[in-house]
């Protein structure tokens, strides 16, 4: 039973994300938490604080307008209050140019007791570190700023 409630919060906090609010994830997370984004990118770097983790939200919209995910598949594994997700996507939007993009990935979410305690994005980071290049290319000053990280 706690599967299927983990597999529906899982659901509506990727169309939250897709609607563009990312406060309801923000209230999920645990006050000791690790969000990890894969790469050496602007959206790259591991994060520990809630204000690092809005500005990071912020950045990630703002280089993403109109992101969208698409949920392939979500496994849940573990007990209430010590769960493992697997959440596999397909992201998409497109640039303020009319370029297409579009990434495959898995996000690794473990939970203690109903909290987020850490989120680990795993996708093609040549295509994030492209679209960076792409980007700042249009003159998007964000888009080769330093991973927003704390310790």
């Amino acid at each position: 039973m706690y599967q299927l409630i983990f597999r529906r919060m899982a659901r509506r906090a990727f169309e939250q994300l897709n609607s563009g609010n990312y406060e309801a994830t923000l209230k999920a997370l645990a006050p000791k938490f690790t969000h990890t984004f894969s790469g050496s990118h602007a959206l790259g770097g591991t994060r520990h604080t809630i204000e690092s983790m809005r500005r990071w939200f912020e950045r990630l919209f703002l280089l993403s307008p109109g992101l969208h995910f698409e949920i392939q598949d979500i496994l849940v594994q573990g007990s209430p209050w010590n769960s493992v997700l697997a959440v596999e996507w397909i992201d998409t939007f497109t640039t303020q140019d009319g370029q297409p993009y579009l990434n495959e990935g898995v996000h690794i979410i473990r939970f203690r007791w109903n909290r987020i305690v850490e989120i680990h994005a795993y996708l093609d980071t040549q295509k994030v570190e492209a679209l960076c290049q792409h980007l700042a290319a249009q003159g998007v000053r964000e888009a080769t700023a330093s991973p927003i990280e704390d310790s």
